[in-house]
């Protein structure tokens, strides 16, 4: 079994109904998620519950979201993957289909996780 965060435990205040465009995007069958970050982190604890949230709105399975646990170990964040992805802050959430990386949310950006990345994957 793989690692999971209990931050990424749906919220369960998410309007699914007030965000379709955004768990529409999300939920697209040929998408698959990374996930990094820290139980700890008050960026991760605010932020991926409402995403969390938007991915079980969208039907995605958890098959389809892998979870990387990151550790602060002497001040420095340490966790699965993160040198293989370039992943240096969390959260981080890389977004593939069919294998090929198609979107990357880092820490923080102008609005939320799943609407962040609904607007990448809208992009293309």
């Amino acid at each position: 079994m793989s690692a999971t965060l209990s931050t990424m435990e749906p919220d369960a205040e998410f309007d699914a109904d007030g965000n379709a465009d955004v768990v529409a995007a999300l939920g697209a069958d040929s998408l698959t998620y990374k996930v990094w970050g820290g139980d700890w982190c008050p960026d991760c604890t605010g932020q991926l519950p409402q995403f969390a949230a938007a991915l079980d709105a969208a039907g995605v399975s958890g098959d389809r979201v892998e979870q990387f646990p990151v550790e602060k170990v002497d001040g420095e964040k340490q966790g699965p993957g993160m040198d293989e992805y370039g992943v240096t802050h969390i959260p981080t959430v890389i977004v593939f289909d069919d294998g090929e990386e198609v979107a990357r949310f880092v820490e923080s950006a102008d609005t939320d996780i799943a609407t962040y990345l609904a607007r990448e994957l809208g992009a293309d």
